[in-house]
This record gives C-alpha cells, structure tokens and sequence, in this order.
C-alpha cells in the first residue's frame, strides 16, 4: 500500500517480484475464501481485506485471481460484515489508502509524543515495539494524510462494502471488530477514553490557539521517526513500523532523502520460498542457532569453511554503538554490545539475540583460528554481558528489548483487538534462560570478570525460572509453540546455573511434563492453540519434529539419560526415519509465535532443530550405552 500510493509499487516490485507475492497469497487462501492472521489462522476480516487490496494493486481485476481468488475473498469480506469490522490497524491503513474514513478511526494523537516524562503513559514506558508503531500512525493521524484518489481506490470503495460509501456512517464504526479477529475485547474504560478524545479532544486540537499544539506535536514525532530511521539504518524495528515510517517520510517530502533511503532498504524484508515472497527479517537469530547446531555435530574439519562463514556474519552483526546523540531522551536504551534479530544495521538490542550471539562467539574462541577464524575480542564480549545484565529485572528475569518495570495496569490502555501484553515491556523464559547459558559459559572463560553480578544475576534468574512453572510442571512459551519451547528453554538455563533433577523440583516437574507429553511415535507435537488457551494441547495429527527436537534437548539438559534413555531413543528414531533423502526435514506446522496469537514461520528451524537434537543425542546419550 505504501509503495502503492507513493507511486514506486513497479519499480521496488517489478513483474517477477509481483507474479511471486501473488503466488503467496494465493498459497495460503483459505478454502472459504479468506485469509488468517497467520497463515495457518482461521479466516479474519484483516487478513482478507489486506489481502484483497494487495491483490487489487498488483494487479488483478475484481474477479481475478488464481480459482477466482479475488471473488471468493469480497464475498467473504460482505459476507462478515464488510470493511467496516475491520480491527484498527486495518481502518487505520484503509483511511490512508482513501478507502475508508478517517471519521472512523479512533484517534492517535501526536500529543501523546509531547507528554510530560512524569506521567505514567509516557512513550518512554511503552514496549518499544507498539510505541514505534503507533508513532508514525500518531503522525498519519494527525495529518489525516490520505493517499491519492485513484480510480482504483474508487472501484475499492464499493468493492469492499455493501453499501454506498457516501452514505456510512463512519462515526458509529469506530469500535466495530469482526468476531473473528477479536482476541483483545476493549474494555469500558478504554472505550471511553476513545470517546473523550473523539468528541472532545480531537476537535479542539483541531481549531486556533489549539492547532499550534498539534503543529509542535507533529514535528517532535517527525523527529522521533527520522531518529529512529538513521538509527536503525532505515530498516526500523520491524516491518509494521517499516512501511509506516517509509510513508511518514513520503509525506514530509515526497522528493527528501530521507525516503529514497527507505526505498533502498525495501529489499532487505523480502524472502523467496517455496510458496513465494514473503516478508521476513531473522538473519542474526537463525544464524546464532544454526551455528550452535552445527558446532554440536562435532564436524568441524568437515565444515570448517562454513563455520567460518557463520563466526564471521555473526561477528559482523554486533551492534558496535549505542543509538546516537542523547539516546535517552529518545527513549532508547544502550545497544553497544548487543545482536539483533536480524543484523547489525537494524540496531535493535535484543537480550536472547545477544546472548545467543555471544554463546556462538564463545564456543568459536575455544577452537582454532585456522578453521573457523579470528576469535571476538575481549571487550566485544564484554559490552555483550554488559547489555545482557543491563536487561534483568527486579523479579530475576530478563527483559527483551528494553528494561521492563512500567505498571501492569498500562496494558489495560491496549488499543489493539488482536495481540496482548504489548504496551510495556515484560520478561519472558526464553530471554532469561538464553541470558543464563550465555553468561555461565562467560564465566568459565573469564572467571575473574564481573563475577559477583554474573552470580547474583543467576541467582535471581533461575528463581524467577523456578517461580513461574506452571502447575503442570511446563513453562509458558512465549515466542514458540509453546509449552514445548519454553520447557526446552527453561530447563537449559536451570542446568547451566547447576540445577539438576536431583536437587531441584522444578527440573523433575520439568520432565515429568515433557516424558507425560511424548507421543506413541516418540516424537512430541504441540497445537499452536496453547497460546492462545494457555494450558496444553496436542497437535491433531501427531509428531511435529521441531517439537520434537525442543523436548529431546530438554530432556538431555535435564540428563535423562542417566535415568532412562528410552524416550531419547524413540525420539531419535524417529527424527532420523523422517529425513529426506536430500537431507532436508519436511516442512510442518509454524513454530514461532509472537504476543500469543500470531504465528511465525521460521523456515530454517525444520532443519536446524532436528539437527541440533540429533548432535546432543550423539555427543550425551550414545556414549551411556555399552560398547559406544
């Protein structure tokens, strides 16, 4: 949409580029002729609406499509409840289009960039991910920026409702949500601050003396966007924020530099699969797992110069800075040291990155350099611990992106209906126990460094691990499926701060869930709704081998072999029989999530797991039976 109505949709995307991305939608329409959230997902008023447009401006006619996809998509949209129960992101894109009124957006004000520090809702407290999002929406909002008028938008207007589009009333859908994508009800409260700023605020601001604030408004977050452009290289946070920025940018000066480097980094999302280009950005973190895996085999001779190539990417990906200029008042917080989740120009401290990060250049400073290269330096390292510690929380767990310590109850200002726990930051199993294995491997090649913080940071860390176990024994995955992965993960921190199944409780509840949960075939297989239900759910259909790969490595962190071996076996078993002949592992169900219910494709995690599983199973397990 973005490049659509900039007018540079041919020229970033040219014939093949948009023959593959229709290809992908048209990979996963579903049957009823929507589209999910996820590609996985029931059908939702977003991801068919979106996609519909998406069709409509590469190019397909009304009634195009591969099967008629675009007729059974508008049916769709008319038949539950049209565009005007679209959630509000989807009204917030539509009204930028031209397709929809902005009468029908509850506001973003500017203002909220202007606040005063001491208040409890200043951006500043926010998760860095919804702030950077609805800073360049606050922007659009505040402009009511609408693209141009185009035939096209014309034809959309009445395609995508069942009345004339003069004639909604925009005001009285400013709540509408289709029940299919609501997971997030607004409460009450929330709706009538909407309100408040709707009939009382918005008008005001609009009109003499008050106008002049909303003036300074819209140039402080402009300066915020161009902050945090040359930050992160123009790539931003993610691709939600990307396209926003971009367009914000365009806006200011269609002609500035400012986009035209937004345009040249486009590139940097796009993804060709199997099912067609898709948009992704996990080079660094899919790196650091794949490397772990590899250097698991044992193979080092074998695979020497791609090792290499991996130690060398990865060094190249830390972030070598802090955020420029008086970062703090900027509302970052200090990134030098850190890895990113995809590389080093996007910017974004993340604390698993880091520390899956520095566990890799760990392990290669332990190996020679003719093979996989000159090892970190010392500092480097240094600066990783230092991010790494700089994330823990009071509680003991370690934060994501940003320290965590905003009240709970600012979640209860969520405004959107699909995710939640978005609007402060929290701390997460995966980011603790990562930070964990990282630090307590740190610590045995520099003993002497920063050695009371390391102890006191594990200290805190395993008790908060031990604290939130579930009832059932598991751990509450946060960015993978689901209880599975965070099992996997929390048994990994607990082992590498000395936990073990005879000394501590919540390792033998550990086990007893994973072994309770292992599938006749040996393998392990857990349904993406246990996110969203927040207790476990088998997966219909069996063994998913990424599952798998997570419970036999957790289980080897808790020693099971030691105890019994049978389960590692058939799990074993049943990863190896399932291989290709080409080496690959067969593409299955998602595996990553994010905020709960949205699923992730990580399309390399098929491979790196079972992999990774296999190399534990050789080096740990193997050698407990006789004559191995």
């Amino acid at each position: 949409m973005c490049l659509y109505i900039t007018g540079h949709l041919n020229s970033v995307f040219p014939a093949e580029y948009r023959k593959e991305i229709l290809r992908y939608l048209y990979c996963h329409q579903n049957e009823d002729g929507g589209w999910g959230f996820y590609i996985e997902g029931h059908s939702t008023m977003f991801g068919t609406t979106l996609s519909y447009i998406c069709m409509r401006l590469l190019g397909e006619g009304p009634d195009g499509g591969l099967s008629g996809a675009c007729s059974k998509a508008r049916k769709w949209i008319l038949d539950h409840g049209t565009a005007t129960s679209i959630p509000s992101w989807g009204k917030t894109w539509l009204s930028i289009l031209g397709v929809s009124e902005w009468a029908g957006s509850n506001p973003m004000p500017p203002e909220f960039w202007i606040l005063p520090s001491f208040l409890p809702m200043h951006p500043a407290k926010m998760w860095c991910y919804c702030r950077l999002v609805y800073m360049p929406m606050s922007y659009l909002y505040g402009k009511r920026f609408v693209g141009p008028i185009t035939p096209l938008i014309l034809q959309l207007r009445e395609e995508l409702y069942a009345q004339p589009y003069n004639e909604i009333n925009w005001r009285s859908i400013r709540h509408l949500c289709a029940k299919e994508d609501l997971y997030y009800p607004h409460p009450l409260l929330q709706d009538l601050m909407w309100d408040s700023l709707y009939f009382l605020t918005e008008p005001l601001l609009n009109r003499w003396p008050f106008n002049k604030l909303r003036e300074k408004a819209l140039q402080t977050t402009m300066k915020h966007i161009h902050y945090e452009d040359e930050n992160s290289r123009y790539i931003t946070i993610g691709c939600v924020p990307k396209a926003l920025c971009m367009l914000a940018c365009w806006v200011e000066d269609p002609n500035g530099v400012c986009f035209k480097k937004h345009l040249a980094r486009v590139p940097d999302y796009l993804w060709v699969a199997e099912d067609g280009m898709k948009i992704f950005g996990s080079q660094a973190w899919d790196a650091a797992f794949a490397v772990q895996a590899l250097l698991a085999t044992g193979l080092t001779e074998e695979i020497g110069s791609t090792l290499m190539k991996g130690h060398e990417f990865i060094k190249a990906s830390q972030v070598k800075d802090n955020p420029s200029g008086d970062f703090k008042s900027m509302h970052r917080h200090i990134s030098k040291g850190s890895w990113t989740f995809s590389d080093q120009d996007q910017g974004w401290q993340l604390s698993d990155g880091t520390a899956e990060g520095l566990k890799c250049c760990l392990l290669f400073s332990t190996m020679p350099p003719e093979i996989v290269g000159e090892k970190m330096k010392p500092a480097q390292l240094y600066d990783a611990v230092n991010i790494i510690l700089s994330l823990q929380s009071k509680n003991g767990g370690i934060a994501a992106w940003e320290p965590a310590g905003s009240s709970d109850w600012l979640e209860i200002l969520n405004p959107t209906e699909f995710f939640v726990d978005i609007v402060i930051e929290h701390e997460y199993v995966e980011c603790t126990s990562s930070a964990m294995q990282a630090l307590v491997l740190f610590t045995k090649l520099y003993p002497m460094r920063r050695r009371k913080e390391i102890e006191n940071c594990l200290t805190g860390a395993s008790a908060y691990l031990e604290k939130i176990q579930m009832q059932d024994g598991s751990w509450y995955g946060n960015w993978g499926i689901c209880f599975t992965y965070g099992t996997w993960f929390a048994l990994g921190g607990l082992a590498a701060a000395g936990k073990t199944y005879g000394n501590c409780p919540a390792v033998r509840k550990g086990v007893k869930f994973l072994l309770g949960s292992q599938l006749e075939d040996g393998g392990w297989g857990e349904s993406y709704k246990s996110c969203t239900e927040k207790t476990y759910i088998p997966l219909e259909g069996g063994s998913n081998l990424v599952h798998t790969a997570w419970a036999m490595m957790g289980l080897i962190h808790a020693r099971q072999m030691e105890r019994d071996a049978t389960p590692l076996h058939k799990a074993a078993k049943l990863l190896i029989n399932s291989q290709l002949e080409n080496g690959d592992f067969p593409q299955q169900e998602q595996a990553g999530v994010f905020k709960e219910n949205c699923l992730l494709h990580y399309a390399l995690y098929r491979n790196i797991f079972p992999l990774w599983a296999l190399a534990d199973y050789r080096k740990h397990v193997l050698p407990q039976l006789k004559g191995i």
